[in-house]
């Protein structure tokens, strides 16, 4: 990968403002402006400082691993936390939203740059050498709510869309040229039904011509989680193990958590954090709760498509019950999980809540970095995947990578 594609990760790294760097090593802000968007290669003694800079402030703490992996489609790095707890190190790493990358360095850090689109990556040689795959690669060409509005504009989805459609190429590539001892990809439930099942059909035929013993199952992380939100995860190994996803003892969703869970308490158990909540007690920020103009709205909105015969409308939630799917779009109305107020009314979640709806944040662990705005944090969150999900995949996965790294 060029030097100059590199760059503005690197900056970003490195803590230090565009106007920061050019102090250091004597440019003109103008000249830096021009390393970060590729307009000229940046000089290698620069370069070489501001690898510098980020060793003394990121100082690589080589823990012990039995197997590395990448983390391509990384969001906010929930993959790298499922797969962290079963002792995988993460040795390369592709998201190509800034902000996204911003959550993910604020929390994980590390000794590697990150690196933005995937398709851009010129020589896959220059990726490093893995032993797992990790792949959430993005599920609009093949979502309900996606397909539905690209046809609806005219516009191409699946593997015709010139975009997004084709990113799981990338991602074959890939491990054709790197012969990983396995894989995980995680995609929308709806991949596959899309297009009567052939989007499906190509990725399996895709998956058989490199020689892999895969398997694929549906989870909904209702059972780890209070949400439903069902995902379908595709595993893969280089060796035949006998791994099949039969196997996996996954709970009951219907024994599931309730939101009581995940919902600031409001009793003043809970340390006030600003902006999500105020106070000694901790109490909710009002920007939380809807206007009376939007709250009015869904209410109109949801009355006309029953009328209609429609499902769709507002989710009115309660700490005993089970959200609908968080979506990236949540940052909008809310309207998907609307929490209810005793006398006022409903609210949105925070971001923090967001957080442990998704599973970054656990009780009794180091809540999670959110450098980010509101509507940034919501993005991230409703692309993202469940974190106790993904950890129980990885725990069953494991001694199958094991056995597959010999091969």
């Amino acid at each position: 990968m060029r030097q100059e594609s590199n760059f503005l990760f690197l900056l970003e790294r490195s803590d230090l403002s565009r106007k920061e760097f050019a102090e250091e090593c004597g440019k003109s802000t103008r000249t830096i402006a021009r390393w970060e968007t590729g307009e000229s290669e940046p000089e290698k003694l620069a370069v070489e400082k501001l690898e510098e800079i980020i060793a003394k402030r990121h100082p690589s703490e080589e823990s012990p691993h039995e197997f590395t992996f990448i983390d391509l489609f990384a969001g906010i790095g929930g993959f790298r936390k499922g797969f962290e707890s079963i002792s995988g190190k993460c040795v390369f790493t592709s998201e190509w939203d800034k902000y996204s990358r911003q959550t993910y360095l604020a929390n994980y850090g590390g000794s590697h740059t990150i690196v933005g689109d995937i398709e851009k990556q010129e020589n896959l040689d220059q990726i490093p050498k893995h032993d797992v795959l990790l792949a959430g690669f993005p599920c609009q060409p093949f979502s309900i709510a996606g397909v539905s509005k690209k046809q609806s504009l005219g516009r191409p989805h699946g593997f015709d869309d010139p975009t997004q459609g084709t990113l799981f190429f990338s991602i074959k590539n890939i491990i054709e040229t790197h012969q990983p001892a396995a894989f995980l990809l995680e995609n929308v439930k709806n991949l596959k039904s899309h297009d009567k099942g052939n989007t499906f059909k190509v990725i399996a035929k895709s998956l058989d011509d490199l020689g892999y013993h895969w398997g694929e199952r549906i989870l909904d992380a209702k059972a780890l989680v209070p949400q439903h939100r069902e995902r379908i995860f595709i595993a893969g190994f280089r060796k035949d193990t006998g791994f099949t996803f039969d196997d996996l003892k996954y709970p009951n969703p219907a024994s599931g958590p309730k939101l009581d869970s995940i919902l600031h308490p409001q009793s003043g158990d809970e340390t006030s954090e600003e902006p999500y909540t105020t106070g000694k007690n901790g109490k909710i920020n009002k920007k939380y709760t809807l206007t009376p103009h939007l709250w009015k709205y869904l209410k109109n909105y949801a009355k006309v498509q029953k009328a209609k015969g429609n499902g769709f409308g507002f989710g009115l939630v309660d700490s005993d019950s089970t959200a609908r799917t968080l979506s990236a779009r949540y940052y909008k109305d809310g309207s998907e999980i609307l929490i209810k107020q005793i006398g006022n009314r409903p609210r949105r979640l925070t971001p923090r809540e967001c957080a442990r709806l998704m599973g970054f944040d656990k009780p009794g662990e180091q809540p999670m970095k959110i450098p980010v705005s509101d509507t940034q944090a919501y993005k991230q969150f409703g692309n993202g995947v469940v974190v106790p999900v993904v950890e129980t995949v990885a725990k069953f996965m494991k001694p199958h990578i094991l056995e597959s790294m010999k091969s």
